[in-house]
């Protein structure tokens, strides 16, 4: 395979250089069950579109019902074998799915690039860091192989507690990191034993399908992972199927509900991880230097299409104007154009459909008073670079002035738009600045800039979100993360995450 991150830049215009791309997977015809590509029975085809040039350049099948009867009795019949290894001989798998993972790293990159418009600086590391993901999980096998005995608190007895798989498992997945958000539900899954339906989006499909590829070079036995495309609506299928027997879903918070209102009418345990409205509090001792160099990774990582950024900047009365010039700098520098450009930072939103509900938000923030300081429109295609007259851009924009009341304060935008809020700190208390973070239907992330760490810890421990970070944001393999209230349910990552995919036993026996 030739295509490389070499090629993806080689021409000037952009519709020429995804001409000259040579991806393995454009247009095809197959689902992934029992351990082979299956040519699909139906017709009916989902298209895929570059975002940055408006052009359909793949598609993929439509899964009918009978076919996801297949893949589920294929995850049902491996479930026993697959189930009865122990977990050191599962996570050896893991670890070749790893390798594999990384030797498909470039054409990966430029497959997802393509599917949903992600600057290539982003979808470069998607390889590597779901190899790592594959790996930390594949460390955890001495843990569930370990015996786990435990004393009756009044003697003469002990429990053996067996950590079984919970049973096949259903991966529905988003289109903004449609490879991590797969992995992350993915890794656990097979170390615990479970065997897996993958459900891509639909405007993601193809990127996935390298990771099923190196789960076949890795010889994992047939129907233990399972890959099936469709529509939103086929989510709801593999959801209700009666051989499914956990659901596993990142997404909005509107089909999360929908998720959970189905696994709760048939007590089919479920884990969540949906939308966000995260706030950066600035305290008044915070670097803004400093602050300037991890903003956009923390406030509008993958133009602003990342659950858990920090959206909401919430700055002291006594520096606002300065954190607003800081971040209005900071944003409005940052290069706009060709996602397959090395030096791109900002590149479409991945869909017409969310174009229009970004537009949305800022024609509401502008009617409400708020102050555009950068951006506050649809991007001019005609600046961002030849041949990308057809995407959907918009200007990466800083909104000052904004009230808590605002619908850019309220509502989780995802897309590239920053809202900066004040509190007053006129006695030297962040109590607003607080009670504004808290102010939310969601709690997903959070971060917390300071210069005296130990008063930002202090802060971060009262913002009520599954993560917060201090002077910047990123995800820990080996720790929990997960939202509160209406940002989800449940945990993925570390131990916990892995929790997520067993059942446990209980076996009392007399020790006297």
């Amino acid at each position: 395979m030739t295509t490389s991150l070499t090629t993806a830049t080689a021409l000037p215009d952009a519709r020429a250089r995804r001409a000259a791309l040579d991806l393995p997977y454009t247009h095809v015809d197959d689902f992934y069950i029992n351990g082979g590509w299956v040519t699909a029975a139906d017709p009916a085809r989902n298209e895929v579109t570059d975002p940055a040039t408006g052009e359909v350049w793949g598609s993929v099948p439509v899964a009918t019902d009978a076919e996801l009867d297949a893949a589920v009795t294929a995850a049902r019949r491996a479930l026993a074998a697959w189930g009865g290894r122990s977990a050191a001989e599962r996570a050896a798998y893991l670890l070749r799915i790893a390798d594999e993972i990384e030797a498909r790293a470039g054409v990966l990159a430029l497959t997802n690039t393509r599917e949903n418009g992600s600057p290539i600086s982003e979808t470069r590391g998607a390889a590597t860091n779901a190899a790592g993901i594959f790996r930390y999980f594949a460390g955890l096998a001495d843990w569930l192989d370990g015996d786990d005995v435990r004393p009756f608190p009044a003697g003469g007895a002990e429990s053996v507690v067996d950590k079984d798989p919970v049973g096949v498992c259903g991966l529905i997945a988003p289109w903004n990191f449609p490879i991590n958000l797969v992995v992350i539900k993915l890794a656990p899954a097979l170390l615990a034993g479970c065997p897996v339906v993958i459900k891509p989006a639909s405007p993601t499909p193809l990127s996935l399908r390298f990771i099923i590829d190196a789960v076949h070079a890795a010889g994992v036995p047939a129907g233990v992972v399972n890959l099936l495309t469709g529509p939103g609506r086929f989510g709801d299928a593999i959801v209700r199927h009666p051989g499914v027997d956990k659901i596993a879903f990142t997404g909005s918070t509107p089909v999360g509900r929908k998720i959970a209102a189905a696994c709760g009418e048939l007590l089919r345990p479920v884990t969540l991880e949906l939308g966000g409205k995260s706030s950066a509090i600035v305290l008044p001792d915070a670097d803004l230097d400093a602050m300037s160099k991890v903003l956009i990774r923390s406030c509008m990582r993958n133009t602003g299409q990342t659950c858990y950024i920090s959206t909401r900047i919430l700055a002291p009365a006594s520096r606002y104007e300065e954190v607003v010039d800081m971040v209005a700098a900071t944003i409005g520098d940052a290069v706009q154009g060709d996602p397959l450009d090395e030096g791109t930072v900002f590149g479409p939103v991945a869909t017409t459909a969310q174009y229009d509900t970004v537009m949305e938000y800022i024609a509401s923030a502008h009617s409400e008073g708020a102050r555009a300081v950068t951006g506050g429109d649809s991007a001019d295609t005609t600046t961002v670079g030849p041949g990308l007259e057809d995407g959907v851009f918009i200007q990466p924009t800083v909104f000052a002035d904004v009230t808590p009341e605002m619908r850019i304060a309220r509502e989780e935008i995802f897309g590239p738009v920053i809202a900066i809020l004040k509190y007053d700190d006129a006695d030297g208390s962040v109590d607003e600045a607080v009670g504004l973070a808290n102010n939310t239907e969601f709690g997903l992330g959070g971060i917390v800039f300071g210069a005296d760490e130990q008063r930002a810890l202090e802060v971060a421990r009262r913002v009520d979100s599954g993560s917060v970070g201090i002077n910047f944001f990123g995800s820990n393999h080996s720790a929990p993360f997960g939202g509160r209230h209406d940002s989800g349910l449940g945990v993925e990552y570390g131990i916990e995450g892995l929790s997520a995919y067993l059942t446990y036993k209980s076996i009392h026996r007399r020790t006297r």
